[in-house]
């Protein structure tokens, strides 16, 4: 994919040029998502000084926030301790299927076995990018999923896969709040309407820690729902982007709906 600017002549980029950031945060919203996540992501019980310490709160305010919670049912306490309740779990029951449950692993699996590199599940939450699901031969670039952490959309090839498929007022949205460098932003407005048009990233080379991706979007009666992205060293992914997008393209099938 080429990386030269827009002609002068050539359409202007489709995003308004004084549109407003997203959606702004609200701060007890943000802290009650914060509260949630950090006790899903601890197997044990955590006790309100850790919660409080966790999200940067006061005690006194986290106290107030847990105990709405456990009301609620997201949040259960046992001895002082607080983990996650079932109410998180009822939502997803009512909702009646996983957020991307068109992607199995085994479908990861069977990339990784074509191209000998980890693949990833994406998926797009709030402004930021989690990888749901990996499965992997070479445990190089394990820790990038296997913690589920948070990465800016715009620092990885799955990201910008699913931005692509997203809708020009929420895309610009989150590029204006977006805290990547002005040159990670405009080069995404470069190559946004050849992803738009394909549904694929060839490596971008904008992450930080020395990897490089090439994904596909993952599509749900044509929304963007994930990404499936080969992740592995900026030189492996130079040598082996041709063959490794051959190979999603012909998996993609399987998942699209």
């Amino acid at each position: 994919m080429s990386d030269a600017p827009h002609s002068e002549s050539a359409p202007r980029f489709p995003f308004p040029v004084d549109q407003q950031p997203g959606r702004s945060h609200h701060r007890t919203v943000d802290r009650i998502a914060d509260i949630l996540e950090f006790v899903a992501r601890n197997p044990q019980p955590r006790g309100l000084t850790d919660i409080s310490k966790a999200i940067g709160a006061p005690v006194s305010s986290t106290q107030s926030l847990v105990n709405g919670l456990v009301a609620a049912g997201y949040l259960e306490e046992r001895d002082k301790a607080f983990r996650l309740g079932l109410a998180p779990y009822l939502l997803s029951t009512l909702a009646g299927s996983r957020p991307v449950d068109q992607v199995t692993h085994e479908m990861l699996e069977d990339v990784v076995e074509e191209t000998g590199y980890i693949a990833v599940l994406a998926s797009l939450v709030g402004d930021n990018v989690y990888y749901l699901d990996y499965a992997l031969s070479d445990p190089e670039f394990e820790y990038l999923a296997q913690n589920r952490l948070q990465r800016p959309p715009l620092e990885t090839s799955a990201g910008w896969a699913i931005l692509s498929g997203l809708g020009h007022e929420q895309v610009w949205g989150i590029l204006a709040a977006s805290e990547s460098s002005q040159e990670t932003i405009n080069k995404f407005q470069r190559w946004y309407p050849d992803m738009r048009a394909t549904g694929e990233c060839v490596a971008p080379g904008v992450a930080l820690n020395g990897a490089d991706g090439v994904a596909v979007r993952v599509e749900s009666q044509g929304v963007a729902v994930a990404s499936v992205s080969v992740i592995a060293s900026t030189e492996q992914i130079a040598r082996d982007a041709d063959r490794i997008i051959e190979v999603l393209r012909r998996h993609s099938s399987r998942w699209n709906r």
